[in-house]
């Protein structure tokens, strides 16, 4: 192996947190990278980790190489690609993850079309909801929903989430049609995720916001399943309109209390932060960004209201 190849490896160690994770994310045995960044300090004359059975930690010198490392990667993969030009095929594996209904409902025409236009690119995509850790996991991009606080990420906005608060047709009759927010305290409420919060935010056509205290008749960590609960009749929902379009479309849920609105996130393609990006992802975070846009096609529907 040349130099920029063991140099590579001590990143992968490194970012990945252990010798162990990096043997991993690069399909090689444990006892190969042992050895070649053993070979590696060697070649150097200086102890880049500290190791023992437990754990492995940067020396003082170690965390230079690092960081000068890192740059020639990146200036390498950037020479690379600036000189053989724009590629007509994109080659290598995207490995991603995105979240579980927003990933399963509008990512995979996208993925389609991306993976038929690049046939050499292969593709590896982790449709989970949980936050990953892109470095220490070995993920080169990821689609997130909501503010960021990842400081050692980057971000390109992808597109607006808006938030629909709605209920079935037979709810709303059998129940009434909340007035002001309010009432909805008199309502069975189906909530994501499991934390204790309960509270919900209503903002008005004057950009006032109303805070309302709920008991969640029902929670879950998956907005297709409080969907259909809610389609079913089981209470009122706040759910992105990415989930929730078809079903308000076709009026099998109504919008409830239409003159509010509740406050808008963003999606976002996040990557590792002073990390050279990929011609491959590059071109997918822009092809997403230019189909979802800030007006994306799921907020094109015309929802009956309650």
């Amino acid at each position: 192996m040349g130099q920029l190849e063991d140099m590579a490896m001590f990143v992968r160690v490194v970012e990945a947190g252990s010798i162990t994770k990096a043997a991993d994310q690069l399909n090689i045995a444990k006892s190969a990278v042992s050895r070649r960044l053993k070979d590696l300090e060697t070649r150097l004359g200086i102890q880049l980790m500290s190791r023992t059975t437990r754990q492995s930690s940067l020396t003082e010198a170690g965390m230079r190489y690092y960081q000068r490392a890192s740059n020639i990667l990146g200036a390498v993969d950037a020479l690379n690609e600036q000189t053989s030009g724009i590629k007509t095929s994109i080659e290598g594996t995207l490995k991603m993850t995105a979240p579980l209904s927003f990933g399963l409902m509008h990512l995979s025409g996208l993925i389609d079309t991306y993976a038929s236009a690049h046939p050499q690119l292969k593709i590896e995509l982790d449709f989970s909801d949980r936050r990953v850790d892109l470095i220490e996991e070995g993920y080169e991009l990821a689609i997130r929903i909501g503010e960021l606080s990842d400081s050692s990420a980057q971000a390109k906005r992808l597109t607006p989430i808006r938030f629909a608060l709605c209920a079935s047709p037979d709810y709303v009759r059998k129940m009434g049609a909340p007035k002001r927010p309010s009432d909805l305290s008199t309502h069975s409420f189906l909530q994501y995720g499991l934390s204790k919060a309960t509270d919900l935010t209503l903002i008005d056509a004057q950009n006032r916001t109303h805070k309302v205290s709920l008991d969640s008749k029902m929670k879950a960590n998956n907005g297709e399943f409080l969907r259909d609960m809610a389609v079913k009749g089981h209470g009122i929902i706040a759910a992105p309109t990415f989930i929730v379009y078809e079903t308000l479309a076709r009026g099998a849920l109504v919008s409830v209390l239409p003159e509010y609105h509740l406050p808008t996130l963003n999606a976002y393609a996040v990557y590792p932060k002073n990390r050279f990006l990929s011609q491959r992802c590059r071109l997918l975070i822009d092809f997403l960004a230019e189909r979802f846009g800030d007006a994306p096609y799921w907020d094109t529907f015309t929802a009956p209201q309650s």
